[in-house]
């Protein structure tokens, strides 16, 4: 009895200090990029990531015959800092509009801008962040909670980076908004408190955002047969 006592105040504790990750973005935590959150709703994208996103029910991805790339901004505008640089910065949005094209352009030839038969992709980046890993199942032992919390105020647990987007599709003839989509993803984890975060350590993610928007459009594509 006692036994089964001190393993539901383990498990009572463990899930306090592990806490629940969301794999979407708070709406708490929303940019205002997107003039209208209201209806997004909770969906899988082609690699199965949950997004929340919408798109316009009367969307008909046939009248789209080639594909502008806005360039990505940082929205809202940072400030940088010693661990994330304006480099860091830079570096993101351009890998970002160069994962776009390069991804978009293989069923779409790229225009030169908005205009008739255009599809306008309007990206932002609007989280960069770093913060100390939650603790892993291996650490609600005592002792070893114990040693985490000392390693985590000494700077030596590694550090989550985090990276989210909101864009914004639309008919390049009119401005009208076709779809919505928010996400985020996590990076390459900082081995302390101390080491600055690189492009080259979210690159990965904006890959798979770049893919899941390709890969999107071939579905509807597919779909609108």
């Amino acid at each position: 009895m006692k036994l089964a006592v001190m393993m539901g105040t383990l498990c009572f504790a463990t899930l306090a200090v592990v806490g629940c990750s969301s794999k979407t973005v708070d709406p708490k935590e929303y940019s205002g990029f997107l003039k209208d959150y209201s209806q997004l709703k909770e969906a899988k994208s082609p690699s199965g990531a949950e997004v929340m996103r919408w798109m316009d029910p009367k969307l008909d991805i046939n009248k789209f015959s080639s594909v502008y790339v806005e360039p990505s901004q940082l929205y809202p505008k940072p400030q940088p800092t010693a661990k994330i640089s304006q480099q860091t910065l830079n570096g993101i949005t351009s890998y970002y509009d160069q994962a776009l094209k390069r991804e978009l352009s293989k069923s779409l030839p790229l225009a030169s801008g908005p205009g008739p038969g255009v599809i306008v992709v309007r990206p932002a980046i609007t989280a960069v962040s770093s913060k100390t890993e939650g603790l892993h199942a291996y650490e609600v032992i005592p002792i070893a909670l114990v040693a985490a919390a000392v390693s985590t105020a000494s700077g030596i647990r590694d550090q989550e980076t985090t990276l989210a987007t909101e864009a914004v599709f639309m008919d390049g003839a009119n401005n009208h908004v076709v779809a919505q989509v928010v996400r985020k993803g996590t990076g390459k984890p900082l081995e302390n408190d101390t080491q600055a975060l690189k492009a080259d350590d979210v690159k990965a993610v904006i890959d798979g955002w770049a893919t899941d928007m390709h890969q999107m459009y071939l579905k509807l594509k597919s779909e609108s047969k």
